[in-house]
């Protein structure tokens, strides 16, 4: 502590020594806010390209991202903001705030390689007093089983007594990183009292919204069950227009007259849920229990989710059979492959599992997306050719794309819409051949339909 002064002081008086391992989605927006509100800040990343580009005052985060690039700016220029790649910061820093990447591998295991690197590599240069905060999310379990005893060193120091410990998983998303900051509510978990008791004090400098105090199994909880939630939910909405498709209804007329009623809110369906957060934190919830209870709806979840992509494939070869082209033979145009509107970012992407299917079944795939660097460009030189256009990701551009001008550049107008951009009934009168997700009315919706219809017929006497 700077003079003998408390973190407490340090805190209130916003001269507290901040610095930030992880400079992606959620650090970079952490470190600037509390740099713009007058905190000292160090970012640490081990990507030298991103450092020098920062402490250059340019904004490594592309895709559409309300004020972070301005944000960057001002407070590199002011002197609030610099960054690095070495470690030796930690040792003058007060606060320590962890926000690196926790994904999951091919079996739904959390790999906590980044964060283990990271508490190796903070624990020699950890000062007495420091509050450590990990705003990363994890399973349930993990600060008591992984963060604690790496930074405790097998009692060569204790939490309370020799640092702080704090986890407040972050609750932000690409295209409102800031503005999620600011006004999200926030679980403060902490491994004592007074650790999330401090932690609420320096929150509450950037967060305008409420910061709850808890335990640290509480904050790991809420953060990985509320994604988990979600998950269950648009699982349902997919498979309600998986239903839909197959008895021919619209999903979305059906959905508007659910959620007439009170306490309903079915979900948007669409061609499969990305991000780093619900395609993962359901699962890290699921591991928190062991072999002691298998969880069984998360994974039903996730199944159904996983398959959307899929199914995306599969509507696109039913539309180009009925234009009489052999998926082998195509050239599929997708548009989209960030995992969400106006935003690059790509981590698990439906639009890499639907062009990997694709591939697979020998169609050549053109892509477009106007945020992501390999594929932005002209849409009309991606799409003019090819025999479908589908659509991944509802991107404004796609939005404002007249119907007309994409039939003109298709060499067969077939259109798959994933993400419910157009209307069946207006492409049809475009001309298209469509498909959309939950909009029964192809032909082996049609021949369901006949079939039921034939079902219901008065038996002869």
């Amino acid at each position: 502590m700077k003079d003998g002064q408390s973190l407490e002081t340090l805190i209130r008086s916003r001269t507290a020594r901040l610095v930030v391992i992880g400079l992606g989605y959620v650090g970079l927006p952490v470190a600037s806010s509390f740099a713009q509100v007058g905190f000292p800040v160090v970012g640490l990343d081990i990507d030298a390209g991103k450092v020098a580009k920062i402490n250059a005052g340019e904004c490594p985060i592309e895709g559409r991202e309300p004020g972070l690039a301005e944000l960057v700016k001002e407070v590199v220029a002011a002197g609030r903001l610099r960054a690095t790649t070495d470690y030796a910061v930690c040792r003058q820093a007060d606060i320590v705030l962890i926000a690196v990447e926790t994904p999951i591998d091919s079996v739904h295991q959390p790999r906590y390689r980044a964060l283990r690197a990271a508490l190796r590599s903070l624990e020699p240069n950890l000062k007495p007093g420091t509050m450590v905060i990990v705003e990363s999310t994890i399973a349930p379990g993990t600060m008591d089983r992984l963060v604690r005893p790496t930074l405790e060193q097998r009692g060569k120091r204790r939490s309370g007594v020799d640092f702080h410990l704090v986890h407040c998983p972050e609750r932000v998303m690409p295209g409102r990183l800031l503005g999620n900051l600011t006004r999200m509510s926030r679980v403060v978990g902490g491994d004592t009292p007074e650790a999330a008791r401090l932690a609420q004090e320096f929150y509450r400098h950037v967060v305008k919204a409420d910061l709850d105090p808890v335990d640290c199994v509480t904050a790991e909880l809420v953060k990985t069950a509320e994604n988990a939630y979600r998950d269950v939910q648009i699982a349902f909405a997919n498979e309600l227009a998986l239903i839909c498709e197959h008895v021919g209804a619209d999903v979305w007329q059906v959905r508007d007259l659910i959620n007439k009623s009170p306490g309903r809110n079915v979900l948007f369906p669409g061609a499969g849920v990305g991000g780093h957060c619900i395609p993962k934190d359901p699962w890290l919830l699921a591991y928190s229990t062991g072999d002691s209870l298998r969880a069984k709806l998360i994974p039903a979840a996730r199944e159904v989710n996983d398959y959307m992509p899929l199914h995306m494939a599969e509507l696109t070869i039913e539309a180009m059979d009925e234009v009489g082209v052999e998926i082998e033979e195509a050239r599929v145009a997708v548009l989209g492959y960030a995992y969400l509107e106006n935003s690059d970012d790509t981590r698990n992407s439906p639009s890499v599992m639907l062009v990997s299917r694709l591939e697979e079944l020998g169609a050549q795939v053109c892509i477009h997306d106007p945020y992501v660097t390999e594929y932005s460009g002209s849409l009309e030189e991606r799409v003019r050719g090819c025999d479908a256009a589908v659509i991944m990701v509802k991107h404004d551009q796609y939005r404002q794309l007249p119907l007309a001008r994409l039939k003109e550049w298709l060499a067969h107008p077939v259109l798959v819409d994933g993400r419910h951009v157009f209307d069946r009934e207006e492409a049809v009168a475009a001309g298209f051949v469509f498909r959309g997700v939950g909009i029964g009315g192809g032909v082996q919706q049609a021949a369901h339909k006949k079939d039921l219809g034939a079902s219901r017929k008065p038996a002869t006497r």
